[in-house]
């Protein structure tokens, strides 16, 4: 086809390894120290992860923020209304996957989504800025606008009709919680002999950890 491009680059995986020793029993303990060190590391938006959901067509993804890990899962925020919500709400099965190119590593997760507390969307929406909960209020996320100046236009309605007073979280906003059944940790190495754990959460609860050839 016109303007067939070709890929050649390749990047040699020689920054750290990953043994079991090192990576332990407890896949969130793992996570959250690789989180920590993406964010020394300088990597930007180091809590981006690429969210895909199954829609009644069609699989889907998008990049979304974490913004909190917990004994539950993987917490984000978002319009109840939009594609990724919706598609949660008809089928809770969902796939995470972040990754840091200066660390040269990768986790995938898989899991279950569900709509956390009101109390604790409530609480996490009061922190955020101003401008960014009347965003909340003036789009309906994902729906067809006809221009930019709509949006702007319905921004500032919302400024107005809030000014001088607190903004409430809209009923249709809030977060949700990906419950993870299953983690995989990708460290890459040379040769491309990658180190793969892989952990599966188990019916009690617990969690058995595996070794994946790369």
């Amino acid at each position: 086809m016109e303007g067939e491009r070709t890929i050649t680059e390749r990047n040699e995986y020689e920054r750290s390894s990953l043994s079991e020793e090192e990576a332990g029993q407890d896949p969130m303990h793992l996570f959250s120290a690789w989180l920590d060190a993406a964010e020394r590391s300088g990597q930007p938006d180091h809590g981006a992860m690429v969210l895909s959901t199954v829609g009644a067509a069609s699989l889907s993804s998008r990049v979304v923020l974490l913004r909190q890990i917990d004994d539950r899962g993987f917490i984000f925020y978002t319009n109840y209304n939009s594609r990724k919500a919706m598609d949660l709400e008809r089928d809770p099965r969902a796939s995470l996957n972040f990754f840091w190119p200066a660390l040269q590593r990768q986790v995938r997760v898989e899991g279950k989504a569900s709509r956390i507390s009101g109390e604790e969307s409530d609480a996490y929406f009061a922190d955020r800025p101003r401008a960014s909960q009347i965003g909340a209020w003036s789009s309906d996320q994902s729906r067809v606008t006809g221009d930019r100046a709509f949006l702007e236009a319905r921004f500032k309605r919302w400024s107005e009709r809030f000014e001088g007073k607190p903004v409430p979280r809209p009923d249709h906003w809030g977060g949700i919680v990906v419950r993870p059944v299953r983690i995989e940790f990708w460290q890459g190495r040379a040769s491309r002999l990658h180190d793969r754990l892989v952990y599966e959460r188990l019916s009690g609860g617990a969690w058995e950890r595996i070794r994946l050839q790369p």
